[in-house]
């Protein structure tokens, strides 16, 4: 007797040049069981040896189907287009062949599909940093419940899900609707295809289960699209795509998704660069300045006005400085996720300023930091820098500076530092009491870390640094921790007399972090890498 699951579904995998990894991908789609049908591959005209890995896997399971492109496209959307055209089943899901499918993916995907018979599914999407394993959710909070919904103007958060791969489609909807990607080489086709489909007005049903595997490989030879964020052109290819996505959407008739997919820009797309922006050359800065502005120009009022403080605060500064003035460090501070707003604080609790700018009080070149007067705690911009001290302990002392006031009328009282292995879900945690800094500066803590918590035997392990801060009222505020003074290499005895070595750094963020290299197998390490580094120099 047969599954009503039975060959319904096709996966869709698109392949260029990639004979190492495609085996992967295609074998875990084959592993999702009875309800995929067939694997569709797309080779993208290959010159390795990719042909060849396919040819053994049609060859191994006869649900795998070969198409091959006599030329390559220049990009993703032409072959997934190929994939759509040549799908024999009522069900599509797209895989890339440096990613994979994680086991039953497909089932929940399509069983939220039928439960609520959606056109549309989708699920949680997690990011795995190789080689070192770490998982990061992508976009999280969108998934995690169960739901249904009729088109997505009434869940505008929709929006923040670019990701095709992530999702099953009824594809008699894609058809009916001629829901295509761009083809040739356009880049962030995702943006556009999504827009597209939300903007069809689907039954979209979200499940909170993992369905895909993003695969980030840093220090790759050929970083993927999203990765080459150093080159301008993939910002301006980036802010091309989101002008195709407004055009979308304003073709749709659905103002409040226009509106949703600008403020989105301004929250999303534009911190993630502004975070990097100090350390680009000044050329990539004026004109990845020149590029944002004469976009974000052009965006409502009410996308701005929907925007959180710190998202409004970016895009004025953004379109009321030059960027020569613009003060790059603190407002790639500003763009962190949490964002954070370092010291010098201009005007006063009444009237915060971003700056200080020769003009009457209330002039148009004032760049005032609206909302933050009276925004709930946990979500004001609070800064917290570290210091390491080199004593006979290990110690953290702590800043958290005066912001307009705030920091003395909430009243902070203790401080928990907390050290989160980088790949586990390890913790260790110290404390500390905030005391009042002389001449209203804020505040200062000083923590002590037991470095020996944080060994393994053997191995070189690296921690980040998260502060909570505990204020009067019982209310608390988490936030990693700024790296300041003290980035030094110290070695220390640990516990029963073992050698450790620790390096207090900087992250590329510039949050703190202490790698940890436990007993003399660890430090051989730590001295193998840098005899390695500097013979390759």
């Amino acid at each position: 007797m047969s599954s009503v699951n039975e060959g319904v579904v096709t996966v869709v995998v698109i392949t260029y040049n990639d004979a190492e990894r495609v085996s992967e991908a295609v074998t875990s789609a084959l592993a999702q069981g009875d309800a995929v049908g067939e694997v569709v591959v797309v080779d993208d005209a290959s010159t390795d040896d990719t042909p060849r890995v396919l040819e053994r896997l049609a060859a191994a399971d006869p649900r795998v189907r070969v198409v091959r492109r006599a030329g390559n496209s220049g990009g993703c959307g032409t072959p997934r287009n190929d994939g759509i055209d040549a799908a024999r089943f009522p069900w599509l899901v797209f895989l890339d062949s440096d990613d994979v499918l994680p086991p039953k993916a497909v089932d929940a995907l399509l069983a939220v599909a039928r439960r609520h018979d959606a056109d549309v599914a989708a699920g949680l999407c997690v990011r795995r940093e190789l080689p070192g394993g770490r998982e990061i959710p992508w976009q999280q909070q969108l998934f995690t419940t169960e739901s249904v919904h009729d088109g997505v103007a009434r869940r505008p958060e929709t929006l923040w899900d670019t990701l095709s791969v992530n999702k099953i489609y009824r594809r008699e909807f894609l058809l009916s609707r001629r829901i295509r990607f761009p083809d040739g080489a356009a880049h962030y086709e995702d943006f556009v295809f999504t827009a597209r489909v939300y903007a069809a007005g689907p039954r979209l049903a979200v499940t909170p289960e993992t369905v895909y595997v993003w695969h980030v490989r840093y220090g790759a030879g050929q970083a993927s699209i999203s990765l080459r964020r150093d080159r301008i052109q993939n910002w301006q290819d980036r802010v091309t795509a989101h002008q195709q996505v407004l055009e979308i959407m304003r073709d749709s008739g659905e103002r409040d998704l226009l509106v949703a997919a600008q403020t989105k820009f301004l929250e999303f797309d534009l911190a993630v660069y502004l975070r990097e922006l100090p350390q680009r050359a000044p050329e990539y800065q004026d004109l990845w300045w020149r590029i944002s502005r004469e976009h974000v120009r052009a965006f409502e009022e009410e996308a701005v006005s929907r925007a959180t403080p710190a998202a409004r605060w970016r895009t004025a500064v953004l379109l009321g400085r030059e960027r020569q003035a613009a003060g790059l460090r603190r407002l790639a501070e500003l763009a962190a996720d949490p964002p954070r707003l370092p010291p010098p604080y201009a005007g006063d609790p009444r009237r915060p300023l971003w700056d200080e700018v020769p003009s009457t009080p209330g002039g148009a070149d004032e760049i005032v930091l609206d909302g933050l007067a009276d925004a709930p705690i946990e979500r004001l911009p609070w800064y917290v820098a570290a210091d390491v001290k080199a004593g006979r302990r290990l110690l953290l002392e702590l800043r958290l500076p005066e912001l307009y006031g705030r920091t003395a009328h909430a009243g902070p009282q203790r401080a928990t530092v907390e050290l989160r292995h980088r790949v586990t879900d390890a913790a260790h945690r110290c404390e500390g009491v905030w005391e009042t800094v002389p001449g209203g500066a804020g505040r200062r803590a000083v923590v002590a870390v037991d470095a020996g918590a944080l060994c393994e035997d053997g191995a070189i392990t690296t921690w980040d640094a998260w502060v909570t801060v505990t204020f009067r009222d019982g209310e608390t505020v988490t936030r990693p921790l700024r790296a300041g003074s003290g980035l030094r290499r110290l070695v220390r005895l640990g516990r029963r007399g073992r050698v450790l070595l620790i390096q207090p750094h900087a992250t590329h963020s510039g949050c703190l972090a202490l790698r940890v290299a436990d007993g003399l197998a660890g430090m051989r390490t730590v001295v193998a890498g840098r005899l390695a580094r500097h013979t390759r120099r």
